[in-house]
């Protein structure tokens, strides 16, 4: 124990301790990159949301048993409100097709106007074989990610490069100029780390640019597959 001044400014050890569970910090680690990868993508997100401590997690959404339902994330993209996303938090256990078939009653029975485009189900567990051809027959994009590969913004990497997401606009005035065919450009896999994170569909095009001293600086573009 640290006695500051032998009243009541005593500062223990056990204070800095984590008391609470490794589950919640998971909970708490996800979320904030969910929340960081929506506004990367245009969505509407608060900062306050984004910069909320793990303290002020645990005593809004529970220190040890999070409140699954409570963590769900709606957003909108600022450029075109209509445009939703719902994030939806799983438990511990696999996810099987009678949890595909909830959340799509759960999202058909919105109005149409709060129905979101596109569903993340984040993943404490694994998804089985039939849950999995239940999410790509589904009328609406769901998009899979695993809790443990969210516990870090793979993005802020310092080695990672910068990456920019062309409109289509821009993509076919990079493609005049060229002369340049989607088959011709350098490729991104639709699974790749960074296609994900933005939510990429194949034809999408990339700007990727290098500043290092070891890459030197220099812009190339890929072109998502």
């Amino acid at each position: 124990m640290v006695d500051n001044n032998d009243g009541g400014g005593r500062t223990c050890i056990s204070n800095m301790v984590d008391t609470g569970s490794v589950e919640s910090h998971r909970y708490y680690l996800a979320r904030r990159t969910v929340l960081e990868m929506l506004r990367d993508r245009g969505y509407d997100i608060l900062d306050s949301e984004i910069n909320q401590s793990l303290h002020e997690f645990r005593s809004v959404y529970g220190p040890d048993i999070v409140d699954l339902e409570r963590i769900r994330i709606n957003a909108s993209l600022v450029s075109d409100p209509s445009q939703k996303i719902l994030v939806i938090f799983s438990g511990i256990d696999k996810v099987r097709l009678q949890i595909i078939k909830g959340i799509c009653t759960q999202v058909m029975s919105k109005e149409i106007s709060l129905r979101p485009s596109r569903v993340i189900l984040v993943l404490q567990d694994e998804i089985t074989t039939q849950a999995c051809k239940g999410v790509s027959e589904l009328p609406f994009r769901v998009e899979l990610f695993k809790i443990h590969d969210l516990l870090i913004n793979a993005t802020k990497h310092v080695l990672k490069p910068k990456h920019e997401i062309l409109t289509p606009a821009e993509k076919e005035k990079l493609m005049k100029k060229y002369s340049l065919e989607d088959k011709q450009m350098p490729r991104m896999l639709v699974n790749d780390a960074i296609a994900l994170y933005y939510g990429l569909e194949k034809g999408q095009v990339v700007k990727v640019s290098y500043s290092g001293e070891v890459t030197g600086s220099h812009v190339t573009y890929r072109c998502v597959v």
